[in-house]
């Protein structure tokens, strides 16, 4: 029996037959027993249903028409019969610690609304190209008041830089199936971003974050992931994913709207930089110029002045 939390695991997958068997086999392995794991295939048209039934006997197979990674992802959620839910993507895997680290930190601190991790980024062939949080300065000002276990707390009036930086991704997500059934789960008109688009989300009814300062899983860098293929329609996509967000946001706390605008801003400089790097000056500087507009000041005209300049 397990004791501690439940983690029904969730492993989307779509045409993953040369993947699947290593994120199945490092969700086996864990020093901490997954409570049950949901393979939901998204129409694969490949051998991925073979692959999986290699596992069948500790493994939830369901097979859908073609929708989606979140709607994938939400209807695992609404299957689970644990109270908490992790992720993992088909081509990514958790390192052999990653549940029972978080469990731990469950039982040590059982308020907390949800726990995030450090993340390693590697080639397909498994070579480590950067940690997620020494690339960014809210992950580097975590890693320096960690504890002995590696862990911290990001209190709610803190979470404006994680907001605005976030440095978890969704494979080292564990949430609380309750609280991700009450958000609606993840949106499925995005095709990019709709994890950060839940995370923020998720920071405006919580509390508190767990950290867990190192690496506990493993995210696969593609050259033909949606954000690698179509540069310019994953930048205009989280442009819309975190406006989407606005207007809502005038009910969060002010640690969030903060974050968000400052996501935003972000997420618009990179956009209108996409665009100048394909030569489009004049839609550069209308992707730019509605941050002046939304918080106009010096740092906003900054940003339309550099865009403007090239």
């Amino acid at each position: 029996m397990i004791r501690g939390p439940k983690f029904s695991v969730i492993i989307p997958v779509f045409n993953g037959e040369k993947t699947i068997a290593r994120a199945l086999e490092s969700v086996l392995d864990q020093t901490y027993p997954p409570h049950e794991i949901i393979v939901i295939d998204d129409g694969s048209e490949d051998r991925t249903e073979d692959a999986v039934n290699r596992f069948s006997k500790n493994v939830h197979y369901f097979k859908q028409t073609n929708q989606g990674v979140s709607v994938s992802r939400n209807n695992g959620a609404r299957i689970a019969t644990g109270n908490w839910l992790t992720f993992l993507d088909a081509d990514d895997y958790y390192y052999p610690d990653r549940l029972e680290t978080h469990a731990d930190y469950l039982i040590a601190f059982p308020k907390l609304g949800f726990l995030t991790s450090d993340f390693d980024y590697r080639d397909p062939s498994g070579k480590l190209i950067k940690r997620s949080m020494t690339n960014n300065a809210a992950g580097q000002a975590l890693l320096e008041r960690a504890d002995q276990k590696d862990r911290a707390i990001i209190e709610q009036h803190e979470m404006e830089d994680f907001v605005s930086q976030h440095f978890g991704d969704t494979h080292t997500l564990s949430v609380r199936r309750s609280d991700f059934i009450q958000l609606g789960g993840y949106p499925s008109r995005f095709a990019v971003c709709e994890d950060v688009h839940f995370l923020i989300r998720l920071c405006a009814q919580v509390d508190s974050i767990g950290v867990i300062c190192r690496p506990l899983a493993a995210y696969i860098i593609h050259a033909n992931s949606a954000t690698r293929s179509n540069p310019l329609r994953a930048q205009r996509q989280t442009v819309e994913a975190f406006s989407s967000l606005i207007d809502e946001s005038e009910n969060y706390p002010k640690a969030i709207q903060i974050g968000l605008r400052g996501a935003l801003r972000h997420a618009r400089l990179d956009h209108a930089t996409v665009l100048l790097k394909q030569g489009s000056h004049l839609r550069a500087l209308c992707a730019i110029i509605p941050e002046l507009r939304q918080s106009p000041g010096y740092r906003s005209l900054r940003d339309v002045l550099s865009i403007a300049k090239g």
